[in-house]
């Protein structure tokens, strides 16, 4: 949006003028016209269609919550909010995208603790700055990973699991497309003292078909990619990532009680961002689309099963939170070893 402020009347303006009536009425005219048109520009947002990028491959959690959300936003936009995933370098592609684009409200991240926290350790340079390049729209929610091996591996539980990955080292193998993904795994073989043969991945739908083939022996993603092939039997659930048991699937223990420690947690959110430097007034008409979508029955029954919660907040709420949340996973990105590429 761009908004139009008169010009001042300059000192031979204003003798100019005095001179001539007619011309300070024009000019004062015009400037009431012009103070008057501000709030007008603001209600004339949006005016056409909103482009919403979620830098993950469709059929993702991501890709999920983000066209729930963008269906229910365009409600009360009247605007349509049209999809496109941009894949690659763990969200990095896409967030770039909209880092670089004009910052009038009709292009926006649908980000995640990947784009917008931990891509800052991950990467030795991002194309963007990290803390600078966004402005904060709203948080939508968040949900735990599962950690999963195929049915063939002969360990029942996670205990089994940690037993067997120490009696021959390297010889696990596990599956990531994602920060959360890698993190996670990187994470408790830290804790635990295991080492494990990392095999990366462009798209989560895509390691999980992996999974149950056979060609890797364990993944840990959240809800959205694992919960249905737990539930229909074709991968065998170990634990959850948060530090309370999920009530989408009570049975699975959390990785704290399967081995026995403490400390171990691993929560994926999401959230919207705009290019920096959008203006507050659409921001503020974004931020209250998102948290009445949250606040809707429809989304929240959607995905309670797959263990989201959501959490509607201000954009100052959700700048607070990243700087944490950026904070929290640059500590774990260094404690389990994770270099930057």
């Amino acid at each position: 949006m761009i908004l139009l402020t008169p010009a001042p009347l300059h000192l031979e303006t204003k003798v100019s003028a005095l001179a001539h009536p007619s011309k300070l009425f024009c000019m004062a005219t015009f400037w009431l016209m012009g103070l008057a048109s501000l709030p007008l520009l603001a209600q004339n947002y949006p005016n056409k269609p909103i482009k919403v990028v979620i830098p993950f491959a469709a059929g993702s959690a991501t890709d999920q919550i983000g066209r729930a959300f963008a269906s229910k936003m365009s409600e009360e936009l009247e605007q349509p909010l049209v999809v496109e995933n941009k894949v690659g370098v763990n969200g990095m592609l896409g967030a770039d995208f909209v880092a670089k684009a004009s910052a009038d409200g009709y292009t926006l991240l649908f980000g995640t603790n990947s784009t917008n926290a931990a891509l800052k350790s991950l990467m030795k340079k991002l194309p963007y700055d990290q803390d600078t390049a966004f402005a904060p729209v709203a948080f939508m929610g968040s949900v735990p990973l599962i950690v999963a091996v195929n049915n063939e591996v002969s360990a029942k539980t996670l205990k089994d699991l940690v037993s067997m990955a120490k009696q021959k080292p390297g010889m696990l193998t596990f599956a990531s497309a994602s920060t959360s993904q890698l993190v996670s795994t990187a994470m408790l073989a830290g804790m635990v003292g295991i080492e494990l043969n990392h095999i990366p991945y462009k798209s989560g739908p895509t390691a999980m078909t992996d999974l149950i083939g056979g060609q890797v022996m364990m993944f840990t993603a959240d809800f959205a990619v694992m919960l249905p092939q737990v539930k229909a039997g074709k991968i065998r659930g170990l634990a959850v990532t948060s530090t309370q048991r999920s009530k989408a699937i009570p049975d699975l223990p959390t990785v704290n009680e399967a081995l026995g420690i403490k400390g171990y947690e691993l929560i994926a959110y999401f959230a919207s961002f705009a290019p920096a430097g959008t203006p507050r007034d659409v921001v503020l008409k974004l931020n209250k689309a998102s948290n009445n979508a949250a606040a809707s029955k429809e989304i929240q029954e959607r995905f309670m099963e797959l263990g989201f919660e959501v959490d509607p907040s201000t954009p100052e709420a959700l700048a607070q939170r990243s700087k944490l949340e950026t904070a929290k996973w640059a500590k774990a990105i260094h404690d389990a070893k994770i270099e930057a590429q």
